[in-house]
């Protein structure tokens, strides 16, 4: 198995018509032209945007061009042995959204409806660290007692789908989970950092009466949708995290783990390590700012920063400045 060393990779920015300009502003992502940018792809293995890996100390003169090459070439060595692969590609993507205005209510199919319906993808199945939210910002996650289909079709001809749907306000330093088959919707002024399958598979059932430039309503996917739905679920539930921003004392905990990965909270204010253990790891830096040390070479980490430390890699040391806070995802 060849060493593959940590990696970063080049952002990848998407106009969305729900978008703003806080990628830029917070994070530091540049844009081609002005425009409402909502998402920033920042690891994904996916044809609609295979990620190119960025110049860095750790991997300079080492490996170069893309993750797909990679996992084409060495998946052992990114992912381990354990790890399985759907149409051989890396299993999780990594992004960045900002909900200035309202998503679409979508559903993502599972695993068996995906088969049916696009069976190019893969299931979706996704997380959300809630990083930024205004006392106007809504998450719809789920559907509320005793919503049936019947009940959902009659609503979307009266444009009153939300009252099916649970809501809630969400703040900074909230986690929200969100299996295949579940309805959901987010905006008003939400930034968040995004851990999912890789996969581009959405159905959009109601996207709020909205039009594009030429007057166009989006594409909606009325029966795609209705045929996702898990309609037994129960609603998701924001979990707060502790101290979320105080970058003052340690944290670690496990955020939730799924039969396709596991997510953690690390909060610390000395120096730690990640990796070595013959398992992949993605570091997302979520608050505050240091520095990664690997094999003497060290890189900066700051704000919005994501990094893969590949099963074959051995450890990064995590130098914080002050403290740090990541937001650790690992497939299963």
């Amino acid at each position: 198995m060849k060493t593959i060393p940590p990696l970063r990779f080049e952002p990848w920015v998407r106009p969305m018509v729900w978008g703003s300009q806080r990628l830029h502003s917070v994070l530091g992502r540049n844009f081609q032209a002005p425009a409402q940018y909502g998402e920033s792809w920042e690891l994904s293995d996916h044809p609609a945007s295979e990620s190119r890996i960025a110049p860095s100390p750790w991997s300079a003169g080492i490996v170069n061009g893309s993750l797909r090459t990679l996992m084409a070439e060495m998946p052992e060595s990114l992912l381990g042995k354990s790890v399985p692969t759907h149409h051989g590609r890396f299993p999780l993507l990594v992004k960045w959204l900002d909900a200035a205005d309202w998503l679409s209510v979508q559903v993502h199919p599972d695993s068996t409806v995906v088969k049916k319906l696009l069976p190019s993808e893969e299931s979706k199945t996704e997380a959300w660290l809630i990083l930024e939210a205004s006392p106007e910002s809504r998450i719809w996650a789920g559907l509320k007692a005793g919503v049936c289909e019947a009940t959902v079709r009659e609503a979307l001809a009266l444009g009153t789908l939300s009252d099916c749907l649970h809501c809630f306000t969400p703040k900074p330093g909230q986690f929200l989970f969100l299996p295949a088959g579940t309805i959901h919707a987010v905006g008003g002024g939400v930034l968040m950092a995004e851990i999912q399958q890789t996969s581009d598979a959405t159905f959009r059932l109601f996207d709020w009466n909205r039009v594009d430039p030429t007057g166009k309503p989006r594409q909606l996917h009325l029966e795609e949708s209705i045929a996702s739905i898990h309609w037994n679920n129960k609603p998701s539930e924001l979990v707060s995290i502790p101290g979320f921003g105080t970058l003052t004392d340690s944290c670690h905990v496990i955020l939730v783990e799924c039969p396709f990965f596991r997510l953690s909270y690390i909060r610390e204010t000395k120096a730690f390590s990640l990796g070595g253990d013959g398992k992949a790891k993605i570091l997302v830096v979520v608050g505050g700012e240091g520095k990664g040390i690997y094999q003497g070479r060290c890189d900066t980490l700051k704000l919005g920063d994501t990094v893969l430390i590949p099963a074959s890699s051995g450890e990064l040391e995590i130098q914080p400045c002050k403290g740090m806070e990541l937001w650790i995802g690992e497939p299963l």
